[in-house]
């Protein structure tokens, strides 16, 4: 059996390395991660008298020298110390015991990380003049807030005591042949002191889910779909983390006049046939009341007219669209005999138009 080949080392390793090598294949094969593994035991011996041997300068210089492994009588009594199981370096010393129990802890004495609390999502319900103009919306949350009762521990806050299964001490030590193991307590997690019951108004959780109205200030030129962030106002960190947002989606109502093309707004009017032959000014509604709009001379249905700075902000840099005017030609629905003859003669006179 070459010591250095059972550590996974080349000749001449430095101590450091054996220790780093031990280690690791410890933290494998031992006999008590592997309960009844006759060949984990077995294996765990021969990384155990490897590690003896070249981590004690005698012994290993007659190892070097062909002198070959010694038996456990043969080799002085070491009492597992030295034994580098931890973090802390190569220098560190500790009974095996005791580094043993910090390799099984170590996982288990972190503690959780803070985690950021969920985002929140709501639907908001806006006319189509509200979301042109912006308003301030108060709104009603069901939200996870830190456990008032607890203040976000999950437990109550009565009187500690030590521990009932390690006693006060935060370790329990079990016998394993000859040797003695020690690991933190399951108990109290090491701390030697009685774990405080779960909080009764959060199940231990350490949040509770409470109603919040808040007051959300809704820009103007809000469209269908856009959403709204309110920051800090979703459910609550966990272990101290910082709370999620609120994000509210705009359902904007159609109107019956207006429709939003991006930061335009588009209308119909309508207009008699004198208007649009001869030319007027007529008033038309618009998102901030009544206007004159000029229709010029030979106006034709369907032509459009801009006027400027009259639609929606704009979400980017607060500048108004314009309000995009259709004109649509009417035609009265009953006609006198005076006004069926002059159309009867303006036909006559402009019999080519339909041509043209």
């Amino acid at each position: 059996m070459d010591l250095y080949i059972v550590l996974g080392l080349p000749h001449g390793a430095k101590e450091a390395d054996i220790k780093r090598a031990y280690r690791r294949l410890a933290r494998r094969f031992h006999p008590d991660i592997n309960p009844g593994d006759r060949v984990a035991e077995e294996q765990f011996r021969q990384i155990l008298d490897a590690y003896e041997t070249l981590m004690d300068p005698q012994r290993r210089s007659r190892y070097d020298a062909g002198g070959g492994v010694e038996s456990r009588d043969q080799a002085p009594k070491s009492g597992f110390e030295g034994f580098d199981f931890s973090a802390r370096g190569v220098d560190y010393s500790a009974t095996f015991g005791d580094l043993f129990a910090e390799v099984l802890s170590e996982r288990g004495s972190r503690g959780p990380e803070a985690e950021r609390g969920a985002d929140l999502h709501q639907d908001a319900q806006f006319s189509f003049g509200e979301a042109l103009a912006g308003l301030q919306r108060t709104v009603t949350v069901n939200r996870r807030e830190t456990c008032r009762v607890c203040a976000g521990s999950g437990a109550t806050h009565a009187t500690r005591g030590p521990c009932h299964l390690c006693q006060g001490t935060g370790a329990i030590r079990t016998v394993r042949g000859h040797m003695v193991f020690t690991r933190s307590c399951t108990s109290c997690g090491g701390t030697g002191e009685q774990r405080p019951r779960p909080c009764e108004r959060c199940s231990g959780v350490g949040q509770e889910t409470r109603a919040e109205t808040i007051a959300v200030q809704i820009p103007a030129g809000i469209a269908e779909g856009e959403r709204i962030r309110v920051q800090g106002q979703g459910n609550a960190g966990i272990r101290g983390g910082p709370p999620g947002d609120l994000y509210l989606t705009a359902h904007v109502a159609p109107h019956p006049s207006f429709r939003r093309d991006g930061d335009d707004v588009l209308t119909v009017v309508p207009i008699a046939i004198h208007e649009a032959a001869l030319g007027a000014r007529v008033e038309i509604a618009t998102p901030d009341g009544v206007a004159r709009l000029r229709v010029p001379p030979g106006t034709q249905s369907g032509q459009r007219f801009r006027l400027r700075e009259r639609g929606a902000p704009s979400r980017r840099d607060g500048r108004r669209g314009d309000l995009v005017v259709e004109v649509r030609l009417m035609l009265p629905k009953l006609l006198d005999e005076r006004s069926k003859e002059l159309l009867r003669e303006f036909g006559r006179i402009n019999s080519d138009m339909r041509r043209t």
